[in-house]
């Protein structure tokens, strides 16, 4: 890359109207008369200000001629306004503004810290699996469990689409991901020309962006946190119905059959030492949150543009 290259590009990034003005002098240039590749104030005054006509003199792009000013180098200017070879320049990504969680929010992620806690006390999980059998406990007397199960999976996909769409920005989402992408790739291209001057650009540019990552995850984990606070208590529930570690099942549970493995309890590890409900309810809350998704016409993934 030559001196001159590197000064256009280097003037292009501090001021985009810069290259406007190096394009009208290089278009006088060509086509002005007199000496090729020269060009005078009086040529271009009316396209360019006097102020953009100076920096070009200072950073040596135009050099003394014989009757005006010469182009250094032609082809490095020209190499240099090359936006596509400039690795070091990215487009235009302005980072949106952090989200700010609302007390709602942190008390919905204490609650949640606190709903863990039910797995591993046996009182605080019999206090939390009560309250929910309230509302599942009427529907076990009229369906088989794995209907009641599939019950909780469409419950959780539903709600778990509908925090999503309304608590994650997908615009914020799709400015932190393009600007990633972006970067990635004028890393991969920089690596391949063994551009040096690029790739420390790059990496600099790409530690700046580490704040976005944070922003990512905190768009990503709002939702995440409601959403675990509404699905903690249903799957205590469920554990606490059909015994928890070994515990007495708080319901005469039917036995079912399923395929490869023939007629097994609900408790029965099919997966390693994953029980037959969990699985089950795993299979319904995937199925359920696409048919949810589909039926809605909510996007769930970040758009790039």
């Amino acid at each position: 890359m030559s001196k001159v290259e590197r000064r256009v590009r280097s003037l292009v990034r501090e001021d985009r109207e810069l290259r406007g003005a190096i394009e009208v002098v290089l278009d006088a240039a060509e086509n002005g008369e007199g000496v090729d590749d020269e060009v005078r104030w009086i040529d271009v005054r009316d396209e360019i200000t006097s102020g953009q006509w100076g920096r070009l003199i200072e950073k040596e792009i135009l050099v003394d001629g014989e009757s005006g000013f010469a182009l250094a180098d032609r082809e490095g200017i020209e190499d240099g306004l090359d936006v596509e070879d400039d690795l070091t320049q990215g487009s235009d990504f302005e980072a949106p503004e952090t989200t700010t969680w609302t007390t709602w929010d942190k008390l919905a992620a204490l609650s949640t810290v606190g709903f863990f806690v039910g797995y591993a006390f046996e009182p605080v999980r019999a206090v939390i699996a009560g309250a929910i059998d309230l509302v599942f406990g009427p529907l076990m007397a009229l369906v088989p469990f794995y209907v009641v199960i599939m019950v909780v999976a469409l419950a959780t996909g539903l709600y778990s689409t509908l925090l999503r769409a309304g608590l994650m920005d997908m615009e914020k989402m799709s400015v932190y991901q393009d600007r990633m992408k972006d970067i990635q790739e004028r890393r991969k291209k920089a690596k391949e020309r063994d551009d040096d001057e690029a790739m420390e650009a790059i990496q600099e540019e790409q530690m700046e962006a580490m704040g976005d990552q944070l922003g990512m995850f905190k768009e990503q984990f709002r939702p995440m946190v409601w959403i675990m606070f509404l699905t903690i208590p249903a799957f205590l529930w469920m554990f606490w119905v059909v015994g928890y570690r070994g515990t007495e099942a708080q319901y005469s549970l039917e036995t079912l059959v399923i395929p490869f493995a023939g007629t097994v309890e609900w408790t029965t590890g099919v997966i390693g030492p994953i029980q037959v409900w969990i699985v089950w309810y795993f299979l319904c809350s995937m199925a359920f949150t696409q048919i949810v998704q589909k039926s809605l016409n909510i996007q769930m993934t970040a758009s790039s543009s």
